[in-house]
């Protein structure tokens, strides 16, 4: 999609500070962060919402979880994490473009 932010990362028109990226996602640090270690888990394929993804997108949200796993020290998350996913804007989501929080680095607050 031309004017969305997360598919202008992607294609390296804007710049983040990527700490991941291979065929179908990228990890970035997030501008705003709201902890410690505030990072976005981004699927290449723009989807702008969790149900109106396929099978294969859904696949991608797969794949993130498994690298988030094994990357746990380099992601600074060793004591913990929380994988959040905003699903529309009652829910806080403000870039329609599926994409993974990943918060941690710190005793995160209960929710």
């Amino acid at each position: 999609m031309e004017d969305c932010v997360f598919c202008k990362i992607i294609k390296g028109e804007l710049l983040s500070t990527k700490l991941y990226e291979d065929n179908d996602f990228v990890i970035i640090k997030d501008i705003n962060p709201t902890a410690k270690v505030h990072l976005l888990a981004i699927p290449k394929n723009h989807v702008p919402y969790i149900d109106m993804m396929t099978e294969e997108g859904a696949s991608y949200l797969g794949k993130i979880m498994l690298k988030i796993s094994k990357m746990q020290e380099e992601l600074g998350i060793t004591e913990g994490f929380r994988l959040v996913i905003n699903q529309g804007e009652n829910a806080g989501q403000t870039v329609e473009h599926v994409h993974i929080h990943i918060l941690g680095g710190e005793k995160l607050k209960e929710m």
